[in-house]
């Protein structure tokens, strides 16, 4: 009998961090991946719109990969798929909802004509030549359509649970099914790879419908408008606004560009139901007394161009916040956000406006499952091998407590980075290298993967110290100064000390050029370092500050 080839495991993102989930599934010359997301730039990625991950391994193997299975339809699961597509268009699997979001987006790209979209259905089984077969498992999450997958393999059985949680009473029906994901931990589960982003929170999350109930305690004292923040998503959520907003008299009407088309989307593919006479257009806004508005807004991340933080800034055009309007930020800060929420509720008071937040009362709940959905995945499946993903560090460590308390010892739990290649064959699993290529790829505006460290740690720099330029022009036979130095600051000195201080500037690049010899004067790379270090010197003993200097050499 011939031994089996091992099936590897190679998280490309999503490992370590929230978003930018993906994974490749691999058993000797054919590859399966899972997810293509994205995630928002941290901090310090300033001028970064987002970041997807890097593919150079896929790229590098390209006939071996197979397709692009697709759990849910949320931006950390598909946003990357544009900039994958265009490096290689391979075939992606989801459902209705999933990829009719991956169709728009994929339109605004210009690729939709050429995508080779397969629309499957929770309970479909799919069969990728001989080494793959995947079953789509019905779970919960904060967006409909969303499953998990039992992917089979020569090796044995993988299950990936998607982001899920058990709640009984969804807002659509359709609940995790308990019962497949059991039948599957009796056929037995060689590895199982598992969100674990609410492995620090304690109990079970909470149904969606306990945020219907707590719509419909505000809806019943609110006086004025009542605008709602979500993520625009969040399909459940826009479908609990329409059913309250109903029931109380109220119009709705969707502002925010990605709201807008998500909604438009999911109604037109039959996963929102808007009750008749409750739509309000935009338009139609102006005309409607405040106690019959309700506005649906992106924003709840605090976004400095959203909708709602130019609503809070008092920079909306058609929306003016004050006393009688309230609000609703019905989602919880994404780690790193934190200040940008807490920046937009405190303008949104400054308004006058009432602000109903999360830390006050239960306007959100997480599609995420907490430590005893977790503990009941883990025991309706009962892995051999648990790989842990969806989740920073921290959230890797407790999930790993999580499963020692469940009898799991380390042998079982295989935390990895990105890039690493899980190995599992007949002798067991384990960490068999990297892959040559793997992290994060920064995508700032059309540039795909042309900002840097360096050019970062340059936006850093900037930011932080300011920029001088100095221009000088000299004659490249006698080395003389023919023009300038001209010096020109941007973000280091305040206006009444600048002239003093540009002027020293100047004098010190004089006096720098003027030391040196002939054959440096001519030789514009030692101009500029001696610029450079000259000006730097000074500005730090005169000012201790250490701006960006930028010397421009002009030969004539």
């Amino acid at each position: 009998m011939a031994v089996k080839k091992p099936l590897q495991i190679i998280p490309l993102g999503g490992v370590g961090e929230i978003g930018k989930n993906m994974t490749a599934i691999r058993y000797g010359n054919h590859i399966l991946v899972v997810d293509a997301g994205l995630k928002f730039p941290e901090e310090e990625m300033l001028g970064v719109d987002i970041v997807i991950p890097d593919i150079s391994y896929l790229l590098a193997n390209p006939k071996k990969v197979l397709g692009i299975v697709l759990t849910h339809g949320h931006e950390d699961h598909i946003g990357a798929l544009p900039y994958v597509l265009k490096q290689l268009n391979v075939p992606v699997y989801g459902t209705k909802l999933t990829l009719g979001l991956v169709a728009a987006k994929l339109e605004e790209h210009d690729l939709l004509d050429d995508a080779q979209l397969n629309e499957i259905a929770a309970g479909d089984v799919i069969k990728f030549k001989r080494s793959f077969s995947v079953e789509f498992v019905q779970v919960s999450h904060s967006i409909p359509d969303a499953v998990g997958l039992a992917i089979r393999t020569p090796v044995g059985l993988v299950v990936h649970t998607g982001d899920f949680k058990f709640d009984y009473t969804p807002v659509n029906g359709a609940g995790i099914d308990v019962s497949r994901f059991a039948r599957l931990g009796d056929e037995g589960v060689l590895l199982m790879i598992t969100d674990s982003t609410n492995a620090e929170k304690v109990g079970y999350t909470k149904s969606e419908s306990v945020v219907r109930n707590t719509f419909d305690d505000i809806f019943a004292q609110a006086e004025g408008r009542i605008i709602i923040a979500t993520f625009a998503s969040n399909i459940h959520r826009m479908q609990q606004v329409y059913n309250t907003a109903y029931r109380y008299g109220r119009k709705v009407v969707v502002i925010g560009r990605s709201m807008a088309r998500n909604s438009e989307i999911a109604e037109q593919l039959g996963y929102l139901q808007i009750p008749e006479d409750c739509r309000l257009s935009l338009a139609e806004l102006q005309s409607v007394p405040h106690e019959e508005v309700v506005i649906i807004t992106t924003g709840s991340q605090g976004e400095p161009l959203s909708a709602l933080s130019r609503m809070a800034m008092d920079e909306h055009k058609k929306i003016k916040i004050g006393p009688g309007d309230t609000v609703i930020i019905s989602a919880t800060p994404i780690p790193g956000n934190e200040d940008l929420v807490a920046r937009t509720i405190n303008h949104l008071f400054r308004q006058g406006a009432k602000v109903i937040y999360d830390a006050i009362a239960p306007v959100h709940v997480s599609g995420h499952g907490n430590q005893e959905d977790l503990k009941l995945m883990l025991s309706l499946l009962r892995p051999k091998y648990i790989l842990p993903v969806h989740g920073e560090q921290r959230h890797l460590a407790q999930y790993m407590d999580i499963a020692a308390g469940l009898g799991y010892g380390p042998e079982s739990i295989i935390p990895l980075t990105i890039g690493d290649i899980l190995e599992i064959d007949e002798e067991g699993g384990h960490i068999a290298g990297k892959v040559d290529k793997s992290g994060a790829i920064m995508v700032d505006g059309l540039g795909v993967g042309d900002v840097s460290d360096v050019v970062l740690r340059d936006r850093w720099h900037l930011a932080q110290d300011g920029v001088i330029i100095v221009v000088v022009t000299i004659d490249r036979s006698s080395g003389s100064v023919i023009a300038g130095p001209d010096v020109v600051s941007r973000g280091f000195v305040i206006p009444e000390h600048e002239e003093e201080i540009l002027e020293e500037a100047r004098q010190v690049v004089v006096n720098k050029i003027s030391e040196m010899e002939i054959d440096e004067v001519t030789e514009w790379a030692a101009v500029k370092a001696g610029i450079r270090s000259a000006l730097g010197r000074f500005l730090y003993e005169r000012m201790a500050r250490r701006p960006m200097i930028v010397p421009v050499v002009v030969e004539v």
